[in-house]
């Protein structure tokens, strides 16, 4: 390759909640040298922004004349990924048991939708040495052109005690039955839903570890961009 850069690879990572998707994404990033953009976060600071507000997350007519306010800024160092709204930390808010009951329906609109999407575009286009972006609907929506697509499965039980871990003092049989709705509410939603691609390489990361994927993935991103 000419002098030694690496070529810039854009990377899409799908999947339902509890696959591994956060930390193998940041983790691959960071092994490779790319930026890193958790889409779920935004998803997450606009629901906060809304439920602060006092919006009726009822209403998906009061949430679609409020989606182009809120100034959503998302860092995207995978060492260090940081999310502000009108210059807010949200990091931490934005993961709160209330936010992550609403932010489905709150996402589902598709005023928010288009606005959080050209969000993610306009950063994925920016990136010069490329990125890895993770959510539900990236390899199908967001970024159908991204040079490699993965998507991560796993059990619902698998998943339901990574969450529960995750979440502290949450039990894993309430948390699968949260998991299981939201995948329902995600995948059967009319914009943009939670699915593969068609192009998509899946892993189910059920039997594995975490440096199991991470490598896996890993491998996958050098032969796509040995191969540009």
């Amino acid at each position: 390759m000419e002098n030694g850069a690496a070529q810039p690879v854009i990377v899409a990572i799908d999947g339902p909640s509890g696959t591994g998707k956060s930390s193998t994404s940041k983790a691959v990033a960071a092994q490779l040298g790319l930026r890193y953009l958790d889409t779920g976060a935004q998803y997450r600071a606009i629901t906060w922004w809304m439920v602060t507000n006092g919006i009726d997350i009822e209403d998906p007519t009061a949430i679609a004349a409020v989606a182009g306010k809120p100034e959503i800024l998302s860092g995207t160092d995978p060492a260090a990924p940081t999310i502000t709204v009108d210059g807010i930390d949200v990091a931490g808010p934005i993961r709160t048991q209330e936010v992550t009951a609403k932010v489905s329906a709150v996402s589902a609109v598709p005023e928010v939708r288009a606005r959080i999407t050209e969000l993610q575009r306009s950063l994925a286009a920016s990136t010069e040495q490329g990125i890895v972006v993770e959510g539900r609907d990236i390899g199908t929506t967001v970024l159908p052109d991204a040079d490699l697509k993965i998507f991560l499965t796993a059990s619902p039980e698998a998943r339901a005690a990574r969450r529960s871990g995750e979440l502290k003092g949450a039990d894993v049989h309430s948390t699968r039955e949260a998991l299981i709705k939201r995948d329902a509410a995600d995948s059967s939603r009319k914009t943009s839903p939670l699915a593969k691609a068609d192009d998509a390489v899946e892993v189910d990361t059920t039997e594995l570890t975490l440096a199991q994927v991470i490598e896996c993935v890993v491998t996958l991103v050098e032969e796509k961009r040995a191969a540009k």
